[in-house]
């Protein structure tokens, strides 16, 4: 027992420092209050609706009409049966956001370097270094939470992999199948999708060092392993995985059947997202050495520059008050790379990337080549359209690659693979079998090649660079040239104070394995420096943009946005219609209000076609017959002005004229001259027509109704009264994978009509017209899940008998 506690212990002392160090980083969560995060504020708005039904009725809807005119609710937060992962998740989420994503990023890489039989003082320090990566800590500050959750657990879906190929079966398979389970939960396939990238470079490199080593079998064994973890893992995701596929097929992820832009002209077929739109956030080649050096390209696209800065000073020139001048100069345009948007640069660290570059020359085998491979890989495809040969190719032949957007985010693999190899520079280091001149060769390389770059970028910044950023332009129209050549010079001041800060920084880690090398310092003393050193290095960066100024009260991140003069007059309308918000580009809308635009990443195509087409633009027929009741505009005092809009189709009607068109671009376009109204147009290959050749004519009198008599996000009831055979269309999205009519209780065919919305023949008579959303994919999940979870739990029950009986076998 005495052994047990002895070998324990360490371990225990660094999963407590985690928790302390993840506290003290985001300590206002003591105090109750919570990090301000711009996506999360748009999350809330857009997923209220759905979060209010859940408390009112104790049940789920996995429809929303807040957004977009309605969608699933699938990719925003939807609760499912028998998710039992997620509990576990929540489990090890114990610690107050975003608290917890930081000590899952430690703990995981930890865990990922014991696999790997790295020392547990390395190991920590490894955590420390992948951890405090800024852009890791960038990525809570604004609120991409999934993501962070999503790269949190990579490291351990790498070390149950390196357990089944380290002959560690069982272990390997249990905790791949639990780990990758926890992946799929994140629910954040982009990064997943990224990872596997990443463990195709692995299982390259170990399939050719089975090859040499005459170890094949063992390899397909562990493959097999490993896959049959996965499709476990898979199994116990199976409602979101399933749900998200089915959607991603009617989302803007899928496949368009326009050929043409809302300005006529050709559209690229593609079966993912527009080339352009994937590679708007290209990564600039240049912007590689933001890794080593913070604001090499001038940090965000809003540093705060300070009083003494000469952007302060042109502000002050400009006829700025001093108040006035410090506030515009704490979101100064100093980044000058190539893409639109940055909050932060993606700075790994000086010292980790100089430990990177040290093991470079010491570490050989499979190890290395597989890390330096990941490396390479996400750094070239970082780049998009920046270095299209690759790009192009992985968007054209790679699948699901043309799902995902934001391709310089695949850079969270060299986050990952940099800080693992940058410690096996130590772990060699410290190794005795290593010859210390070997070290010492290593070293000087090392030295040379980073502290040699910091000194060429110090000597000849102004012959290699010119500090001219994408929008300059605007700024000198707006401000003078006098303004931009200020915020010029406060780059190269940037620039320069942030080359010497990493040249310093390498020189101290340069000296201390130098040190070392010379018998002047202990290994636990070069880890105690390394461990001060990163920690500055890293943290003194990440409070540059993530600090207890993002922290506000509980109260304000859970009710974000407060109801205007506006938002009060309609909330005053209880009948059921939709809204308009043209002052305000967020989801406050969605908040109060049924509302016709929101924030999400992957909205419904066919709405958002239709949004870019018509919606965009206030064409007022489309708006009617999405029954727009409300426009919110903003008057000349600023402040928001309501339109009640009296044409406003309302929740359904009966129309006279059914028009048919061979096309989707046809549909579109006829809604451009359509009598919402009166006429529908539709596909002439639907299964309820019967003669494609003429267009179908309704009678509708004076006596013809039809009303909404109840309404939730999930079921619809009318009651229609017509003496004729008619057609109604319904103000609703069509969605085919889950939504049900019924007419007076028989289910009944309903078919989309407008290019988005429902349509439906009702007999004459009076009669009661219901739809429900009951998603069979929900159903099935559910089950998968149920019985993936009851598999894997008894698995985990005969792994822990097994290493009992068999401990070293395990």
């Amino acid at each position: 027992m005495q052994f047990s506690v002895k070998k324990i212990l360490p371990h225990l002392l660094v999963f407590i420092g985690f928790i302390i160090l993840s506290l003290a980083y985001f300590n206002p969560v003591l105090k109750g209050k919570q990090i301000f995060q711009s996506d999360i504020k748009q999350y809330i708005g857009m997923a209220k609706q759905q979060n209010d039904f859940r408390t009112d009725t104790g049940e789920e809807t996995y429809w929303t009409n807040s957004a977009f005119g309605g969608m699933p609710t699938y990719q925003l937060g939807a609760h499912y049966p028998h998710n039992y992962i997620k509990k576990l998740d929540l489990t090890l989420r114990f610690l107050p956001r975003p608290a917890d994503y930081l000590f899952l990023y430690f703990i995981g890489f930890y865990i990922l370097l014991l696999v790997l039989k790295v020392d547990y003082k390395l190991a920590a320090l490894g955590a420390l270094a992948f951890g405090f990566s800024t852009y890791l800590i960038i990525i809570l500050g604004v609120g991409h939470n999934s993501k962070a959750h999503a790269i949190a657990y990579m490291p351990l879906v790498l070390s149950g992999i390196l357990l089944t190929f380290q002959r560690k079966y069982i272990a390997g398979f249990l905790l791949t199948t639990i780990a990758m389970g926890l992946e799929l939960v994140a629910n954040h396939f982009q990064m997943t999708y990224y990872l596997m990238l990443l463990i195709i470079v692995l299982g390259i490199a170990y399939l050719i060092d089975a090859y040499k080593k005459k170890e094949i079998p063992h390899f397909f064994k562990s493959v097999v392993i490993l896959v049959t973890a996965v499709v476990l893992s898979i199994g116990l995701n199976a409602t979101n995985i399933l749900a998200t596929q089915e959607y991603v097929k009617e989302s803007t992820r899928g496949k368009s059947e326009l050929t043409i832009n809302p300005d006529g002209t050709p559209k690229e077929i593609s079966s993912g997202l527009d080339r352009a739109y994937i590679t708007q956030y290209s990564y600039g080649i240049l912007e590689s050495f933001n890794l080593f050096i913070p604001r090499f390209m001038g940090g965000g696209n809003g540093e705060n520059v300070g009083k003494d800065s000469n952007t302060y000073d042109a502000f002050i020139k400009l006829g700025a008050s001093p108040t006035q001048a410090l506030q515009e100069a704490k979101h100064a345009p100093t980044y000058w790379g190539k893409q639109p948007i940055v909050e932060a640069p993606a700075y790994v660290g000086a010292i980790i990337l100089f430990l990177f570059v040290f093991a470079l020359f010491l570490v050989k085998g499979r190890l290395k080549w597989w890390l330096t491979g990941g490396v390479i890989l996400s750094l070239l495809l970082s780049y998009g359209k920046n270095f299209s040969l690759l790009t192009d190719l992985f968007i054209d032949y790679f699948p699901l690659y043309n799902k995902f957007r934001a391709v310089s985010s695949i850079q969270v693999i060299l986050e990952l693979c940099i800080p693992i190899l940058g410690i096996f520079g130590l772990v060699k280091l410290f190794n005795a079998i290593v010859k210390d001149e070997e070290k010492l060769k290593a070293l000087k390389y090392a030295t040379a090649i980073t502290a040699g770059l910091s000194i060429i970028f110090l000597l000849f910044k102004n012959s290699l660079f010119n500090f001219v950023g994408n929008s300059d332009g605007l700024y000198i129209q707006n401000y003078g040239q006098d303004f931009i050549d200020a915020v010029k010079a406060d780059r190269k001041a940037m620039f320069t104070s942030d080359t010497l800060r990493t040249l310093i920084l390498v020189l101290l880690s340069a000296g201390t394995i130098w040190m070392y090398l010379k018998k002047k310092l202990s290994e636990k003393l070069v880890v105690v420096v390394f461990a001060v050193l990163m920690l500055f290095d890293l943290v003194v960066v990440d409070r540059r943009y993530v600090n207890n100024d993002n922290f506000v009260s509980a109260l304000q991140i859970k009710k974000p946005y407060q109801a205007n003069v506006a938002d009060l007059e309609i909330l005053r309308d209880t009948t059921h219609f939709r809204v308009l918000d043209l002052t305000s580009n967020n989801t406050k809308a969605s908040y109060f209000h049924n509302s016709l635009s929101g924030y999400h990443a992957a909205k419904l195509k066919r709405y958002d076609e239709l949004f870019d087409f018509y919606i965009s633009k206030n064409h007022q027929p489309v708006l009617n017959m999405l029954n727009t009741k409300y426009i919110i505009f903003q008057g000349e005092d600023g402040k928001p002005i309501t339109y009640n809009n009296p044409d406003a189709n309302g929740n359904a009607w009966f129309v006279e004229e059914l028009k048919l068109v061979n096309s989707a671009n046809e549909e579109i376009k006829v809604l451009d001259s359509l009598n919402t109204k009166k006429q529908i147009v539709m596909l002439a290959n639907c299964d309820i027509v019967e003669d494609t050749s003429n267009n179908y004519e309704f009678v509708v009198d004076s006596t013809t109704s039809i009303t909404v008599i109840e309404y939730k996000p999930n079921y619809l009831k009318y009651q229609s009264n017509n003496n004729n055979e008619g057609f109604a269309v319904f103000s609703e999205i069509y969605y085919k994978d889950g939504w049900q009519a019924y007419i007076d209780g028989k289910e009944a065919e309903h078919i989309r009509v407008n290019y988005t919305l429902r349509g439906m023949e009702i007999p004459k008579g009076n009669h009661t017209i219901e739809f429900k959303f009951d998603p069979q994919v929900i159903k099935t999940g559910s089950s998968i899940a149920l019985g993936s979870s009851i598999l894997v739990g008894l698995l985990l029950l005969g792994g822990l008998f097994y290493k009992f009986k068999r401990p070293h076998r395990f």
